[in-house]
């Protein structure tokens, strides 16, 4: 069998320095343990792979490390933190509701936490996807949970904090986690890069981080595929391919066509983003994205709102100097409202390119003072009047002579 470890897993942080994007709970949770305030209960929420189980596991090695350093970092080589790396801990427990979500998996948790430690001062319990506990779980978990032995410590995770019932949460202290940041998800990757001789360019780098939507175990996941089809040498069009996300050089032609009125481009560019697979309602919020950020770009002072490589940051700038901001708001406004119609259409392929005729008509728009049919009066009008002139001329005179009027009284109206 392989040896293969995926990255997610080879490079999971072992330490409170290690963790990535979460500064500010990593450095609560030592202080706690540096000033001996440790509550029984603690409640780790947020979205998925941004560090809540990894972030528990460090917490309960320090808490129990023996010769922990002066800012509380567990030392990995005691016996406590050994046996824990070793998964043989007697002290450190993870428990999965997610197929432990019973009534009696609680009982059997509730009579082993009465069991003191073996190795180190505390029992550390870390539940995972806690929401995932039935009703009568939570019921018969609160007792312990409120007043649990002084060995016993709680820690809980979960990604839907609004399934916990307030009575959980009002005995934990909530540490809510945040997304991480593209830079430092770039910043991390780079680092696994190097070390797995992977050579990558930074445009390639911040696509991922973006697909990975602010996980950073997501992130890994995608770099590994990503590595699986490139190999070491990773190419940008290879990554756009492998992850079908589409191209930014769409949005920058899109927009360029709007500012030159050629609506014939922007449909024939769309059909071509059709015919590579791409789904149109993704589309339509790329185009939504472009705008945003160009909006940004013109605001000299928003440049940490984007999250782009330097490359193309250039770009924007260049793009958004030809755009006007009203050009830009009208725009935004296109597009959103054709990202909250496309389910609804019946025609989605057509909701969308009517869209993109009203962008291209924007800066160029059709002359729409008179009406079509008005128009064409007109016209067919000039091309009779040489052989009617004299018609005309005499239909005017007659018109012009005084009519004489007769005045009608209540009188001769009404019978006597």
């Amino acid at each position: 069998m392989s040896d293969y470890i995926v990255s997610a897993r080879k490079y999971r942080p072992d330490s409170f320095e290690t963790l990535i994007g979460q500064d500010n709970i990593a450095q609560t949770l030592k202080n706690s343990i540096i000033r001996g305030k440790l509550a029984h209960a603690y409640l780790f929420c947020g979205p998925r792979g941004v560090g809540k189980t990894t972030t528990a596991r460090i917490f309960a090695k320090a808490i129990n490390c023996s010769n922990p350093s002066p800012d509380m970092e567990p030392c990995g080589e005691c016996e406590s933190c050994r046996s824990f790396q070793e998964g043989r801990s007697y002290c450190i427990h993870e428990l999965d509701a997610a197929s432990n979500n019973g009534v009696d998996d609680i009982k059997n948790l509730m009579d082993q936490v009465q069991i003191p430690p073996q190795v180190g001062k505390y029992s550390v319990y870390i539940i995972d996807e806690v929401h995932m506990l039935s009703t009568a779980a939570f019921n018969a978990f609160l007792k312990t949970l409120e007043e649990p032995p002084a060995h016993a410590i709680f820690i809980l995770a979960t990604t839907e904090k609004h399934k916990i019932l307030p009575t959980i949460l009002s005995r934990c202290q909530t540490y809510d986690f945040n997304r991480i940041s593209v830079p430092d998800i770039v910043s991390n990757l780079k680092m696994i890069a190097g070390k797995e001789g992977v050579n990558i360019d930074d445009e390639s780098l911040h696509v991922i981080a973006q697909k990975a939507d602010g996980a950073m175990r997501d992130a890994l996941t995608i770099f590994d595929q990503t590595v699986a089809f490139c190999g070491t040498d990773v190419k940008y069009e290879e990554v756009l391919k492998n992850l079908n996300v589409l191209d930014y050089d769409y949005s920058f032609c899109l927009v360029d066509a709007f500012l030159a009125g050629d609506y014939g481009t922007a449909l024939l560019k769309f059909d071509e983003i059709l015919s590579k697979g791409f789904n149109a309602l993704h589309f339509c919020a790329a185009l939504s994205s472009h705008f945003r950020d160009l909006m940004v770009t013109k605001n000299g002072g928003l440049d940490a709102l984007l999250e782009l490589p330097d490359s193309l940051k250039k770009r924007y700038v260049e793009q958004a100097s030809r755009c006007s901001l009203k050009f830009l708001y009208e725009a935004l406004n296109v597009t959103t409202a054709c990202e909250a119609g496309y389910k609804l259409a019946v025609n989605p392929r057509l909701h969308i390119e009517f869209a993109l005729m009203k962008l291209s008509f924007l800066m160029k728009a059709p002359d729409a003072s008179r009406p079509v049919v008005e128009t064409a009066k007109i016209s067919a009008d000039a091309e009779r009047k040489p052989e009617t002139s004299g018609v005309v001329t005499e239909t005017a005179a007659t018109v012009t002579e005084p009519v004489e009027v007769t005045k009608v009284t209540g009188a001769d109206v009404l019978p006597k």
